[in-house]
């Protein structure tokens, strides 16, 4: 890995606003598209409890993932394939994501009260990744590259 190609997986990232999570629980194999919001590699999100990803996510922490467009040609295909843990946030660090997420999803600042309500109820989630692939097809069929985000502080 360079420092190019972490640059590259970083500003794809904040370029891109949906991650695909891969869930396993319970009930099985599951998968739910959600906005996210991230601070360096560490994506942040929320979810209803009742979902069943976020009832998945309770059981096995450990979830894959993966961020891309929706293109026509397998040549232009870019994206973001990970696997990592999931930890609910609470208290300042929760504060931090919400704040984090609504300066990234403007329409939220003018959103009506019912949502900010429901915004201040849903779970909050940090996802950080153990495994990070860049995916670039336009270097041929399948190339990527392991990105190793770097260690997060205890």
């Amino acid at each position: 890995m360079t420092g190019k190609q972490q640059q590259d997986a970083l500003a794809f990232l904040q370029t891109h606003h949906v991650i695909t999570l891969a869930t396993d629980g319970p009930e099985g194999l599951w998968a739910a598209a959600v906005f996210y919001v991230n601070d360096g590699f560490n994506l942040f999100f929320l979810s209803a409890a009742h979902t069943r990803h976020a009832r998945n996510i309770a059981a096995r922490p450990h979830i894959a993932g993966t961020i891309q467009e929706d293109l026509s040609s397998w040549q232009q295909i870019k994206g973001l394939q990970l696997d990592g843990r999931v930890t609910p946030l609470s208290g300042a660090a929760r504060t931090a994501a919400i704040a984090r997420y609504t300066r990234k999803y403007l329409f939220l600042q003018k959103a009506p009260p019912p949502i900010q309500t429901a915004m201040k109820k849903v779970n909050w989630y940090q996802l950080t990744p153990q495994t990070l692939y860049l995916i670039d097809n336009s270097k041929g069929f399948g190339h990527r590259d392991q990105i190793l985000p770097p260690a997060t502080p205890s």
